[in-house]
């Protein structure tokens, strides 16, 4: 059914006013967004004076996504725990704005595996919690089993791995960026060099400069491009999965009564107490249907103190 344009202009107001509530909501999770939104406003400031618009547009998006857990929270009318939303802060900031703004991606080596690592989890627990939620509705008659529940899980986080490689490489093949990070190596196994043609692998060892075009790469080895680095990423994404599905599983077997390390990542329903949409909603209706207070002399026309 479609809203009427007043019904829109309520439901705007009241998601702003929910928005508003549920940054404030838990304290820890909202010192981290301030700080991390201020650095943002910070290092966007610096980019645009360092005339960087690309380092711009990333501190662009990275200030949007800071307030995508306080939006699929008040939309889905789900509870993230703060340790799950501090960790989304923190690897939002740290790809986005040290990653790509501040080329810690090159600088730092391990960076893009570390947050490879991370993301895998969080993949996992996202996976994770909306099959949870999904079996704890009421409305479903049937329940599965934790081990299911861990097996999607995983299944999800490493369906999401792939699909961003098929990004990484689309960007690569299409745009000429090089978000698939080369690596030196200094040996090669190759069927394409077997002058018989009949399939046998060729090993060129101890490779220690490569030319092109009569130049030296001056890089110590063979330039692979890339696909080390896919299959890198996908393990640790790999790793990652498991850990979150394991104690996922551990969480879902003992009902919550054991902890777990998956208990501080796994999103809950809202209670009405939490539903700050519903809240908000039903205070902008009670504003409207209240009548404006009436000035001046009373409706009988009586002067006052008459």
């Amino acid at each position: 059914m479609k809203r009427t344009k007043k019904e829109k202009r309520q439901y705007k107001k009241a998601f702003q006013e929910a928005m508003a509530r549920e940054l404030r909501e838990h304290r820890s999770s909202f010192i981290v967004f301030s700080i991390l939104r201020l650095l943002v406003i910070v290092v966007l400031v610096r980019q645009l004076m360092l005339a960087n618009y690309e380092g711009a547009f990333f501190c662009i998006l990275a200030f949007l996504l800071l307030y995508l857990p306080s939006w699929i929270q008040v939309k889905l009318r789900i509870e993230l725990p703060p340790p799950l939303e501090i960790t989304i802060f923190c690897f939002i900031f740290a790809a986005e704005i040290l990653g790509e703004v501040n080329a810690f991606y090159v600088v730092i080596p391990g960076w893009d595996t570390m947050l490879h690592t991370i993301n895998g989890f969080l993949a996992a627990a996202v996976g994770f919690s909306m099959v949870m939620l999904l079996n704890d509705d009421e409305r479903i008659t049937f329940h599965l089993s934790p081990a299911y529940l861990a097996m999607v899980a995983f299944c999800f986080s490493m369906t999401i791995g792939v699909l961003w490689e098929f990004f990484e490489f689309g960007m690569d093949y299409f745009l000429g960026t090089d978000m698939q990070k080369d690596t030196v190596i200094h040996a090669i196994h190759t069927v394409s060099l077997d002058p018989t043609l009949s399939n046998k692998v060729v090993t060129i060892p101890d490779i220690q400069d490569v030319v092109i075009n009569g130049e030296s790469l001056g890089l110590g080895g063979y330039l692979d491009i890339g696909i080390i680095d896919t299959m890198k990423d996908l393990f640790v994404n790999f790793i990652g999965a498991v850990v979150f599905s394991v104690t996922g599983f551990l969480y879902v077997k003992s009902k919550g009564r054991k902890k777990s390390a998956a208990q501080s990542f796994v999103p809950s329903k809202k209670t009405a107490e939490r539903d700050y949409l519903q809240q908000a909603l039903e205070e902008v209706m009670q504003e409207e249907e209240q009548p404006p207070a009436q000035e001046g002399p009373s409706a009988s026309g009586e002067p006052e103190g008459a």
